[in-house]
């Protein structure tokens, strides 16, 4: 097969051997694409018009490898709900290194292609409603904005796989700006060798932050960076109600994007304490625990980096904390300039925290839907719904016209950033739910037509109606499940 619908490379395979595994993925019986992204195709300049329909299917299944290729599985470790493990792409195989036109470098990976040397006693293959809903929920938040891996497609395999139950299997195609993680750099430490860690850090480095080779103390700085970084993408998935779900190590990407839409989902009714996994009993991964989640992964990250970044450990702990100690701060200026926004308030004044916590608060306690709210707050009238008309929120509602008069803007700017940030749809979890049972069954219009809605989530529109309402009683999924 020729490779010039891509440009592949394989810079990952320059790393010390311990990190991957060459392995191909295991073909299957009868290959079928289920859904396509013309879209990201497109963005990334991947041209398949060279194939036939059937040639397609077996690309994109891993059954027909480009010339050149060395396909390969990763290894790393990861924390899992605070419980070391070794770990590795027990299922998943990386093609390659694809270059777009404007010299940007994705990882083309296949998910459910097979055992590897990390399948731990596994079969490697995946499901079809855990791949399609990987597919709906990375492309919904790529739409709204925030930083993900995506997915090019979905195959059907044409054969089973057995879970609880005998389902049909699955395979889909990974876009991402790499799979290094936290957990890679915990495998790296593990070896004990510098050299290693070292290696993985420059290739990290020159992968995601070129910019840092300038930096006298490139661990340290590299650190400071994912603070950063993390704290951004924490504040997005804030920002929307988006609940991970499984927050391991292992599932931090130093990308920088979201990966990994196991069991996950947006929330509904506003709960801070709302959790989605059916094995988080605990609530270790509950929407308002995410960003201390987050500062805990750093601190694992910070604990491999500690030989490189000082011969002297006690010196080298002291930077880490130093930096580790920043996060909170980072994280709190950005999480309230993120609800500022959603307030339509630009100007900064010392009062607005407890105007959004007040709101926050209330939202929780008259348990009303997270997403309606904030694009309620915006129309020219409230609803007529008992909670508005309550005299708490009346008087939170006069003091944040108020404050919106401090603002120079005017109203309708104010407006115009409240829509830019509060989407008018989100891929809720009923309905998420809905299609995907549709689609295991063959039936696809569910999901190509929520698919559809969600493509532009800040745009208003008559066809989002049947999207924005939050579920009845008898329609909520209370758990969702990991990717099978």
């Amino acid at each position: 097969m020729s490779e010039s619908c891509l440009r592949l490379e394989s810079t990952y395979t320059n790393l010390p051997h311990i990190f991957f595994s060459k392995t191909s993925p295991i073909p299957v019986q009868k290959p079928e694409v289920v859904i396509f992204n013309h879209a990201l195709a497109k963005e990334m300049g991947i041209d398949l018009s060279q194939f036939s329909e059937q040639q397609e299917a077996e690309f994109l299944a891993g059954n027909l490898i480009p010339d050149g290729c060395t396909p390969f599985a990763q290894a790393y470790a990861g924390h899992q709900f605070g419980n070391f493990t070794m770990l590795g792409d027990g299922r998943a195989i990386v093609l390659g290194e694809h270059i777009t036109s404007s010299g940007k470098r994705f990882d083309i990976q296949y998910k459910g292609s097979g055992r590897t040397p990390y399948s731990r006693g596994g079969d490697g293959r995946a499901a079809l409603g855990p791949m399609l809903r990987e597919y709906l929920i990375s492309e919904a938040m790529h739409s709204l904005g925030i930083p993900t891996t995506r997915s090019l497609a979905v195959v059907a395999t044409g054969e089973t796989v057995q879970r609880e139950n005998e389902l049909s299997g699955a395979i889909l195609t990974r876009i991402a700006g790499s799979h290094i993680r936290v957990g890679t750099f915990e495998f790296a430490s593990l070896h004990e060798d510098k050299t290693i860690t070292q290696a993985l850090l420059e290739h990290l480095i020159d992968r995601h932050f070129p910019s840092l080779k300038e930096k006298e103390n490139q661990p340290l700085a590299l650190l400071e960076a994912v603070i950063e970084q993390q704290a951004d993408l924490i504040t997005h998935w804030m920002r929307v109600g988006f609940i991970h779900g499984v927050m391991n190590t292992d599932n931090m990407a130093l990308s920088g994007e979201t990966i990994d839409y196991g069991p996950c989902a947006f929330m509904d009714i506003f709960a801070p304490d709302t959790v989605f996994s059916s094995i988080d009993h605990q609530g270790r991964y509950a929407y308002a625990n995410q960003p201390y989640i987050a500062q805990w992964n750093l601190a694992r990250l910070a604990e491999s980096l500690l030989p490189l970044m000082d011969a002297d450990r006690e010196n080298a702990i002291e930077m880490a904390e130093e930096a580790l100690n920043a996060f909170e701060d980072i994280y709190k200026s950005k999480w309230l300039s993120m609800m500022r926004s959603k307030l339509g308030l630009v100007v900064i004044r010392k009062e607005d925290e407890k105007l959004v916590t007040d709101l926050l608060d209330w939202m929780h306690q008259n348990r009303t839907d997270y997403t309606n709210t904030f694009r309620n707050l915006s129309k020219p009238e409230l609803p007529q719904e008992a909670p508005y008309a309550t005299e708490s929120f009346e008087a939170w509602h006069n003091r944040w016209q108020n404050r919106l008069g401090e603002e120079e803007q005017g109203w309708d700017s104010s407006v115009t950033l409240m829509a830019s940030v509060n989407p008018a749809v989100i891929p809720r979890n009923h309905k998420v739910e809905e299609a995907l049972q549709a689609g295991e069954e063959g039936d696809l219009k569910l999901l190509h037509d929520l698919v559809k809605a969600l493509e532009n989530p800040y745009q208003e529109g008559d066809h989002l109606i049947p999207y924005q309402s939050p579920p009845e009683p008898t329609e909520k999924v209370y758990r969702t499940f990991c990717g099978t």
